[in-house]
């Protein structure tokens, strides 16, 4: 009885989770909507929180951010077996901050002078992506090490390679003339991606025992 309620506790915020990165998702494609003037080939989704509806991302960013943290305390709800779970679950709880930090502080737009909350922004980025990819490379061990987890196993390698070529991607094209705008939606693709099937399985974890 108790570990039915503890797996069916550890899928209700995971499934919230799902509705949270879909928000998220969803803010990044209406944004390119409503700010044409911002070509996607030299502009960061980040650039889409400056200027007229600003506010968008910025909810957008808010989203992903709730997304993260419901990921973990789902991981938690849901009777870690080891030390890997608590991990996970940390490292959400890490990026959730993150993103939060980058809702609260707007980056700078391309060209304009460097301020606080641009460099504020600039750290909580590093401080995402790094989490991420440490996220998924754990999960990998986890699917490996946890019976739960083994139906994760093939997809959770893939996203962890897709995501490291994709994040290579983007900071191999930072500079002035290269498609970064592009690297990086592809980048976020993936990582929407990733999450949601991470929230998916969470969802589908055998009671603890």
């Amino acid at each position: 009885m108790n570990a039915s309620i503890t797996a069916h506790a550890g899928a209700g915020p995971a499934r919230a989770a799902v509705v949270c990165f879909a928000c998220f998702a969803l803010g990044i494609a209406v944004m390119h909507a409503l700010r044409p003037d911002y070509p996607p080939a030299s502009h960061m989704i980040s650039d889409y929180a400056v200027g007229p509806w600003g506010g968008v991302m910025t909810a957008a960013f808010g989203c992903a951010s709730a997304g993260c943290l419901l990921l973990a305390i789902g991981m938690v709800r849901s009777g870690p077996n080891s030390g890997w779970e608590w991990l996970m679950a940390l490292l959400f709880a890490v990026v959730a901050a993150g993103l939060f930090v980058t809702a609260l502080f707007p980056t700078d737009p391309p060209g304009a002078p460097s301020t606080r909350s641009g460099d504020i922004h600039d750290i909580s980025f590093m401080v995402n992506v790094g989490g991420i990819v440490a996220a998924s490379l754990v999960a990998v061990v986890l699917s490996w090490r946890d019976v739960r987890w083994g139906g994760f196993r093939r997809l959770g390698a893939a996203f962890a390679v897709v995501l490291l070529f994709a994040l290579v991607v983007q900071f191999k094209t930072l500079h002035h003339g290269m498609p970064y705008g592009l690297a990086n939606r592809f980048f976020v693709t993936v990582l929407i991606a990733w999450l949601i099937s991470v929230a998916l399985a969470i969802q589908r974890l055998r009671p603890a025992r």
